[in-house]
């Protein structure tokens, strides 16, 4: 571990800047609030987007792309969702720069002045909605479900990198369907298919539930959520997928010809994930090691590393590794030799380890006589010397028993952390001394959800789904309940 490489108990939130830049994953740019993803990082990325963009494809979903720029009129034409992305967007004005007078810089020509400005996306509804109008005429073009791979603009104030940047990576999904209940049925399961990504690919366990009014997305009807807990005791939305009703459509005149020959809006939903989701990875698993990482999300599962005193050990070694690399590789496993000579073997342990690489493998020349290899993990730190006989199918089960106890660790710990309190000086004192999810009586209100938010800086993370009914009095307010929500305070 690096000498200047900030603990978790000294301080969380430097521990996590720490890690993310130390582990090579990202760093800050020159652009203020914007992040350069590193290969590393974009390694662990891209391994989220394959494994969200099959399960997608094998819900009927394709893929296309829009434009990054946006008419400033498309969002006049839904209110909800312009109050509720006016403060953050980044507006186009002009299309041409040119030498200032003086010839000291450049300036903005004022004479290419846009006729209308554009915005950079915070969100793409509004674009997408516009093109849906010229795609979908009839029931027979229903439903139309598309996602997108993209990035958005949305110039936040406070950034920290992966969690909340000005620039960042997405997908975004955008379906049309000529009844409500379809168009509820796919929301709830795109909510399924985050749920099921984060807790078998991420090993993050997640609540899902509903948004209150207060805090569904600008534009829709009902908001679904993912809610995960970070091990500072902390909430992170994790994913969400929104019911829009016939708000877009009705914005921007989409109609269809229904088979009884009526014409009808369409109802809609949006859904996304972004690289937010590197930041619940990082904080779910990681320690003061170094990151740890899911089998299944790793870029690299297994690493080998050569140890020798000579050439003629290294000949042998380079033999038996390159063998067992194929091997591993023939049963899908990612796998890297490390036998460069400008490291030595500790530095190389100690750089895997703090990258979260979930296997390392040593082999020596003792191991070479004795047929044995060393293998480390880096959830439990536990090392064995095993056979090199068998090895392939050893090391594939325990890929599946890392990825297992990871999940099966953070949800020991969530579980733990869900707080049931009756009074609002057991929530208070839950939330400062405790932390976690708190499952807390609320009267339904608007007014009463803002006034805990301003005096706690609590949220409700979520109404869960399948909640059941429970007779009981508002924390706050003494006004009778019907239910249990989720709060906590989150990223």
């Amino acid at each position: 571990m690096a000498k200047d490489f900030t603990t978790m108990e000294e301080n969380y939130s430097q521990w996590y800047n720490d890690l993310v830049i130390k582990a090579d994953l990202a760093e800050n740019s020159a652009v203020r609030g914007c992040m350069v993803i590193k290969p590393h990082g974009y390694a662990i990325w891209e391994m989220m987007q394959q494994a969200l963009d099959k399960k997608f494809k094998q819900t009927g979903h394709v893929n296309a792309y829009f434009p990054l720029f946006i008419p400033k009129s498309f969002f006049s034409k839904e209110a909800s969702h312009v109050d509720g992305f006016a403060k953050e967007c980044a507006v186009v004005t002009h299309y041409r720069l040119k030498n200032s007078p003086d010839g000291k810089g450049i300036v903005v020509d004022e004479d290419a002045k846009l006729e209308e400005e554009l915005i950079v996306r915070p969100t793409s509804e509004t674009i997408i909605w516009h093109t849906y109008k010229g795609w979908i005429q009839s029931y027979r073009d229903l439903p139309l479900l598309i996602n997108q791979w993209a990035n958005v603009v949305r110039w936040e104030m406070r950034t920290r990198l992966f969690l909340r940047t000005a620039e960042f990576l997405w997908q975004e999904g955008h379906t049309a369907h000529a009844t409500a209940d379809e168009a509820i049925e796919e929301t709830e399961r795109m909510l399924d298919v985050y749920a099921d990504f984060a807790e078998n690919f991420m090993a993050m366990p997640v609540i899902r539930g509903k948004k209150t009014a207060n805090e569904r997305f600008a534009g829709a009807l009902d908001t679904y959520c993912i809610e995960a807990l970070m091990q500072d005791g902390k909430a992170l939305q994790a994913g969400t997928s929104h019911f829009l009703g016939q708000n877009f459509a009705k914005a921007f005149d989409v109609k269809f010809t229904s088979k009884e020959g009526k014409l009808e809006y369409v109802w809609a939903t949006s859904w996304g994930v972004s690289t937010r989701l590197m930041g619940a990875l990082i904080m779910s698993h990681s320690d003061n090691q170094g990151l740890v990482l899911p089998p299944k999300l790793a870029p690299i599962q297994v690493v080998i590393v050569p140890i020798y005193k000579d050439d003629e050990q290294l000949q042998k070694i380079n033999a038996y590794a390159n063998q067992l690399k194929k091997e591993l590789e023939d049963r899908d496993i990612r796998v890297k030799y490390d036998n460069r000579d400008n490291q030595r073997p500790g530095w190389k342990f100690a750089d895997y380890e703090f990258k979260g690489v979930p296997l390392r493998i040593a082999i020596g020349g003792r191991d070479m006589e004795n047929g044995t290899v060393e293998l480390a993990r880096r959830d439990t730190k536990e090392k064995h010397t095993v056979p090199q006989e068998g090895l392939t199918q050893e090391i594939a089960g325990l890929l599946t028993e890392i990825q297992d106890g990871l999940f099966q660790k953070a949800l020991k710990y969530r579980d733990s952390m869900i707080h049931q309190v009756e009074t609002y000086d057991q929530f208070k004192d839950v939330l400062e001394n405790k932390g976690g999810f708190i499952s807390a009586h609320w009267d339904g209100t608007p007014e009463t959800e803002e006034l805990i938010k301003q005096e706690t800086k609590a949220t409700i993370r979520c109404i869960p789904l399948n909640n059941p009914l429970e007779e009981g009095v508002c924390i706050y307010s003494g006004k009778t309940s019907t239910q249990r929500v989720l709060f906590a305070k989150a990223y």
